[in-house]
């Protein structure tokens, strides 16, 4: 009778390890790819080769000027690329392999080259969470919001918006002209006003750690920003102190992407800032997808 008892009891836990470790490599390992990347943009405007001008800071072409400047403040290195576009179908998206899925993840640098990107940082990570919706170059991949979820809305036309996913649907939002929805947060800037501060930030967002964040200044014109942290180097930034950051580059609306190790700005080829999730390595993370300047 003990003999019995004792060998349900291994089957019993054999059953259970393998069933949990299932669960794990299902929810964070196994690759699920549920839809083949559509870009429903429309068509981007003409490119003259003839116009193209590069640095190693900068790129101009008939569409498009990029400049990148590092600061350093608040003990942080911080990546700064003023955009300016004179069509809104150069701000695109770009998910990893090309597909929408659990756990298709390809390193910031990796998709920008795949995608021919001038310039890209990473997301939201759509890939990390089951909720939160996922609107990419005017598809919607997944309705399934959550409460409360602040999102980034950029519209057909270019320009910003703030949504909570409690009051409208992914639906909706695509019907309203919704091109691309970023699911990440908190939103930083709105209207011109600070929407953080120091009093309601949870933890997580009072800690310094490497950041990234989109803004827009006025029409056709954008910030992408990446901030290093967690070295003796770069401190990193809080939330609040980023949307100060932003708040001094005249930025009108802002919202906060994927940071910690995932906070990545990719330049003509070349990672621009020092990706680090430790502070001892630097090296870019493999993230479900970026947002990016090309054709």
């Amino acid at each position: 009778m003990f003999r019995k008892k004792y060998l349900w009891a291994v089957i019993y836990s054999v059953i259970l390890t393998a069933f949990t470790t299932y669960a794990l490599l299902d929810t964070f390992v196994i690759k699920k790819v549920e839809a083949e990347v559509v870009d429903n943009l429309g068509e981007s405007p003409e490119l003259d080769p003839d116009e193209i001008q590069i640095t190693e800071n900068s790129y101009r072409d008939n569409n498009i000027s990029i400049t990148i400047t590092e600061y350093y403040e608040y003990d942080t290195a911080i990546y700064v690329a003023d955009i300016k576009l004179s069509s809104p179908n150069l701000l695109k998206t770009a998910l990893a392999e090309n597909a929408y899925g659990r756990n298709v993840t390809e390193k910031t640098s990796e998709i920008a080259e795949r995608v021919g990107a001038i310039l890209s940082i990473n997301g939201d990570f759509y890939g990390a969470r089951e909720q939160g919706y996922v609107i990419r170059n005017g598809v919607l991949y997944r309705d399934d919001g959550g409460r409360n979820r602040e999102d980034l809305v950029i519209y057909e036309d270019g320009s910003f918006g703030i949504i909570n996913e409690s009051d409208i649907s992914a639906k909706e939002l695509l019907d309203n002209g919704a091109a691309q929805v970023l699911s990440f947060g908190p939103a930083l800037i709105e209207n011109n006003e600070m929407v953080v501060d120091r009093n309601s930030a949870v933890d997580k967002e009072l800690a310094s750690n490497p950041r990234c964040a989109i803004g827009i200044i006025d029409e056709g014109h954008y910030i992408f920003m990446v901030s290093d942290g967690r070295t003796n180097e770069s401190e990193g930034l809080s939330l609040y102190e980023m949307a100060q950051f932003m708040t001094s580059l005249g930025v009108e609306t802002a919202y906060n992407l994927d940071g910690g190790g995932s906070a990545t700005m990719v330049f003509n080829g070349k990672v621009i800032n020092k990706p680090t999730s430790n502070g001892k390595t630097f090296k870019e993370r493999s993230v479900s997808d970026i947002v990016c300047i090309g054709y």
